[in-house]
């Protein structure tokens, strides 16, 4: 099927990456784990990630659609993509080093009110889409395979690896909040783990072929 594993494995490295790093969205499952405890935290993670597939179908069929158009426009989402990754590691370089991290402004909310809330957070939320267009074209792994077939692919690896990391951080809510209010120095070393993927991923987009 002229399947390049090197870089399915790559963009699973990299998706690993970006989900460890601290955002929104992983802050905000380990409060909702510490304040209502786990399974809640983990309710929040599946309607993130089930938001995912909806702009992993806005981006697969648009573009899937520009790709077989153009080469020039396929280089220009290459390159947009760069770009605005690059823009996400000046504004983290930007930001403040520390870690918001108060569970008072955390609202007690059910199961089916956490995953609608996280599904509707992702799904309404433009960044996510535009974060996919700029992340998933440089990843496109076959010559062979329908491209709308290969943003499915990717789509699903990166759900499953935000399934792992997130679930991860709703189970260990305890322990992780705990290490991250002791020590000073994790907000500066998460900062920076954030700059060095973003502009990684970047320079990896700017180096894809088509």
């Amino acid at each position: 099927m002229g399947i390049n594993y090197d870089i399915l494995y790559t963009f699973i490295i990299a998706s690993t990456a970006l989900a460890i790093s601290p955002g929104p969205d992983n802050i905000y499952v380990l409060m909702q784990s510490i304040v209502n405890g786990k399974k809640y935290g983990f309710a929040t993670v599946m309607g993130l990630m089930a938001g995912c597939f909806v702009h992993t179908t806005l981006v697969a069929f648009g573009v899937s659609a520009i790709i077989k158009q153009s080469d020039l426009l396929f280089f220009i989402i290459k390159l947009f993509g760069a770009l605005y990754l690059f823009f996400l590691a000046f504004r983290v370089f930007r930001s403040d080093d520390a870690l918001n991290l108060e569970a008072e402004t955390v609202e007690k909310k059910s199961l089916s009110q956490l995953f609608k809330q996280g599904f509707i957070m992702n799904v309404l939320n433009p960044k996510v889409s535009i974060f996919f267009l700029a992340f998933f074209p440089g990843f496109l792994f076959s010559k062979t395979i329908s491209n709308v077939v290969q943003f499915y692919v990717l789509g699903i690896l990166f759900v499953l690896t935000g399934i792992f990391v997130f679930g991860s951080i709703a189970v260990l809510a305890g322990a992780i909040s705990g290490y991250l209010k002791k020590s000073s120095k994790v907000g500066v070393v998460l900062k920076w783990l954030q700059i060095i993927v973003f502009i990684g991923i970047g320079i990896f987009i700017l180096l894809s072929e088509k």
